[in-house]
C-alpha cells in the first residue's frame, strides 16, 4: 500500500474526526435507533430509517477516517528545507500574461482546499509544480486553457 503524506495538523484533524463520531456520534445514532423503535411498526417509522441512513453513514466515513489514518505518512514541513517545490512548500507564482500573483500551499489530499491556497500533492497542478524552483517556468493546462506561470519563491515551514 502507498502512504499518503499529511502534516501533523491534517492528521490530528482526522484522528479528532473519528474520535468524535465513535464516542458521541456513533452513540447519539444508536439512541436514536432504540427511542424509534419504541415507536411501534418499523416499515413505515420515518424517524427509524432516518436513524439508520445517518448510521450508516456514520459507519462508512469511520472506515474511511481509519483507511486514511492506517496510510498517513505523517511530515512535518516545519523540519523540511530546500529551494525546490515538494510536499510541505509554499509556492508563490506569477501569471506571466496578466501579472497576477498566487500563493499554493502543497499538502496532502485529505488536507486540500483551493480557498484557502492548499492544493493537493496529487493535483495536476501540484504535480506539475513539483521539483521546480524560485525562476523556473511552469506550463499549466487550466480549465480555461493553457497558462503560463514563473514561480518566485518557494518556502518551507
Amino acid at each position: 500500500m502507498e502512504k499518503n503524506p499529511i502534516t501533523p495538523e491534517g492528521y490530528a484533524r482526522l484522528r479528532d474526526e473519528l474520535h468524535n463520531l465513535r464516542s458521541v456520534e456513533r452513540p447519539k445514532v444508536v439512541q436514536m435507533i432504540a427511542t424509534a423503535r419504541e415507536h411501534g411498526d418499523l416499515k413505515e417509522n420515518a424517524e427509524y430509517h432516518a436513524a439508520r441512513d445517518k448510521q450508516s453513514f456514520i459507519e462508512g466515513r469511520m472506515k474511511d477516517l481509519e483507511a486514511k489514518l492506517a496510510l498517513a505518512e505523517v511530515i512535518d514541513p516545519s523540519k523540511l528545507a530546500g529551494d525546490r517545490v515538494a510536499f510541505g512548500a509554499t509556492v508563490r507564482l506569477v501569471n506571466t500574461e496578466t501579472e497576477e500573483e498566487v500563493v499554493y500551499k502543497i499538502l496532502g489530499a485529505d488536507e486540500s482546499d483551493i480557498n484557502q491556497g492548499q492544493i493537493s500533492v496529487t493535483s495536476p497542478l501540484a504535480r506539475s509544480l513539483l521539483g521546480k524552483e524560485a525562476g523556473d517556468e511552469v506550463k499549466m493546462r487550466m480549465p480555461g486553457g493553457e497558462r503560463l506561470y514563473e514561480v518566485l519563491e518557494v518556502t518551507f515551514g
